[in-house]
C-alpha cells in the first residue's frame, strides 16, 4: 500500500470503524505499546473550550524565535490535512504521513481505530522519529478520554471552559471542567487561563498533586493601549507589544503561554527577545482573520456560544460600518439558538449555508432559528439560504459596499470552504 496516496489513505481510515468519535484510551494504547511510542521532547499538552489553537500557535511562534525545534500537533484542519502536523513551522509533507499511516496499519491488527485516533497516532509516531526539542499538542475533545491525553505532558494548559460538545462531556462547567483537568499530571506544572474555573478542575489538580497555576492567583496581566504586561511567581514581562493575533481574548491566552513557558523556564528557557518576536510573527487562520481590502472581510471558527460573545466583542471594537453580512454555517448539535442571538443585533444580512455530513444543519433550519431568536428585532430580519459558503460569499460580495463587513464564521468547515475558493482563485506554491 506503500504507493498509495494520501487522499486513498484518509478515505480508507475514515472507513475504519462504524463511529467519528468514540472516546477511550483502551484501544489507541494497545496501539501505541504495539508502535513502541515514546516521545522525548518537553511535552505541552493544551486543552480548553475555545482558545487552544491561539495559544498552540503563540506557543510555536515564541519557542521557534528562541531557536528550539518545535512539533505542533493541531485539529481540525482548515484546508489541507497536512495543517495539523507542523515541524518547525512547516506542514509536514503527504509522503512524511503515508509512512507513518502504513506503520499504524501494519500495528493496528483488528483493533478498531477512529478517524481521530488513527490520524493521531501517525502524527506522534511521525514526531518520534523527527529530532525535536519540543512538542505542543492540542486537544481534540475534552480531555480524560482524548487520544492525545495517552502522552504525559511536561506542562498542561487549560484554556476556557464553557457549554461545548456536551454529548460527551456533560451538561455544566463542572462536568466539562473534569473532563479537560484529567490532561494534569502529577508534580507538573498545570496552567489555568479560565477567570473562574469549575471547581472540580481545581479540585481533580490538587488530588492529584499537579503544580496548579490559577489565572488571577499565580499568573495575570495588564496593559493598555499601547503595550501590556505579564506578572507570574516569580517573572514579570513588561513593555510587550499585542499579539499579531487580533481578540479582545487574546492577552488572555497569551498570559497562560507565559505561565507555561515560566513554569518551564529551566527546561526551555525563552528570552525576552524571543517572546517579542514570537507574539508579532504569530499567524493563525480562521480566527478573527481580517482579509485585506474593502469590504472588510472577517474570517472566524466561532462554533459556540462562548467563542460567539468574543465574536460579538471583536466586531464592535471594529468600529462603526454601514452593514454587516454574515456568512453562517453551523452543526446541528449546537446551541444554534445562543450563536445567533450573540450576534444577532449586530447582522444586517443573513447569508444561512448547508454544510457537507449528516452533522450538519442546513441553511433551511438555520434560517429558521434567525427568524425565532431575532422575532422581536425592531428591523426585519434578512435571511438567504444558499448550497455552500463560496456561493453566499458571491452574494454577500455583490450585495455589500465596499465600507460594509463580510462576518464568516461558524463551522471550521464554513472557514475552511472560503478559504480553500480563495486559494483556488490566486493558486500559490505551499511548503
Amino acid at each position: 500500500m506503500a504507493d498509495q496516496s494520501l487522499d486513498h489513505w484518509l478515505a480508507r481510515v475514515e472507513s475504519l470503524h462504524p463511529r467519528t468519535i468514540e472516546l477511550g484510551l483502551e484501544r489507541v494504547r494497545t496501539v501505541a505499546e504495539r508502535l513502541s511510542l515514546a516521545l522525548t521532547p518537553v511535552v505541552i499538552t493544551v486543552a480548553g473550550t475555545n482558545g487552544k489553537g491561539s495559544t498552540c500557535a503563540m506557543l510555536e511562534s515564541i519557542l521557534l524565535a528562541a531557536g528550539y525545534r518545535v512539533g505542533l500537533y493541531t485539529s481540525p484542519h482548515l484546508v489541507h490535512f497536512n495543517e495539523r502536523a507542523r515541524i518547525n513551522g512547516v506542514a509536514v509533507s503527504n509522503e512524511w504521513l503515508v509512512e507513518r499511516f502504513e506503520q499504524v496499519e501494519r500495528a493496528r491488527g483488528d483493533t478498531p481505530l477512529t478517524y481521530f485516533e488513527f490520524t493521531t497516532l501517525a502524527i506522534l509516531l511521525g514526531f518520534q522519529h523527527s529530532p525535536l526539542d519540543a512538542l505542543i499538542l492540542e486537544v481534540g475533545l475534552g480531555g480524560r478520554l482524548d487520544a492525545v491525553n495517552l502522552i504525559d505532558a511536561d506542562c498542561a494548559i487549560v484554556t476556557s471552559i464553557d457549554l461545548d460538545h456536551m454529548e460527551y462531556l456533560g451538561p455544566t462547567r463542572d462536568a466539562i471542567g473534569f473532563e479537560k483537568a484529567h490532561v494534569y499530571r502529577a508534580a507538573r506544572p498545570a496552567i489555568c487561563t479560565d477567570p473562574v474555573p469549575p471547581a472540580t478542575l481545581v479540585d481533580h489538580a490538587n488530588r492529584i498533586g499537579a503544580d496548579l497555576w490559577l489565572f488571577g492567583r499565580d499568573f495575570n496581566y495588564s496593559g493598555d493601549r499601547q503595550q501590556w504586561a505579564y506578572g507570574g511567581r516569580s517573572l514579570r514581562r513588561a513593555s510587550l507589544a499585542y499579539p499579531a493575533l487580533r481578540g479582545a481574548n487574546q492577552l488572555l491566552n497569551a498570559s497562560g503561554v507565559l505561565a507555561a513557558l515560566e513554569s518551564l523556564r529551566d527546561r526551555l528557557p525563552v528570552s525576552a527577545q524571543a517572546i517579542r518576536q514570537g507574539f508579532a510573527l504569530v499567524e493563525l487562520p480562521g480566527r478573527f482573520q481580517v482579509l485585506a481590502g474593502r469590504p472588510s472581510i472577517i474570517l472566524d471558527v466561532a462554533h459556540n456560544p462562548h467563542a460567539a460573545a468574543h465574536l460579538a466583542s471583536n466586531l464592535d471594537n471594529m468600529g462603526f460600518f454601514p452593514e454587516t453580512w454574515a456568512v453562517f454555517g453551523a452543526m446541528r448539535d449546537k446551541d444554534l439558538d445562543r450563536i445567533i442571538a450573540a450576534l444577532g443585533e449586530r447582522i444586517d444580512h443573513w447569508l444561512l449555508v448547508d454544510l457537507p455530513g449528516p452533522r450538519a444543519a442546513p441553511a433551511a433550519l438555520l434560517a429558521e432559528r434567525v427568524a425565532a431568536v431575532r422575532s422581536g428585532a425592531n428591523a426585519p430580519v434578512h435571511t438567504e439560504c444558499f448550497a455552500s459558503p463560496r456561493q453566499a460569499m458571491e452574494r454577500a460580495g455583490a450585495g455589500a459596499s465596499v465600507d460594509d463587513r463580510i462576518v464568516v464564521f461558524g463551522s471550521f468547515l464554513t472557514v475552511a470552504d472560503i478559504l480553500s475558493a480563495r486559494a483556488e482563485a490566486s493558486p500559490s506554491r505551499t511548503a
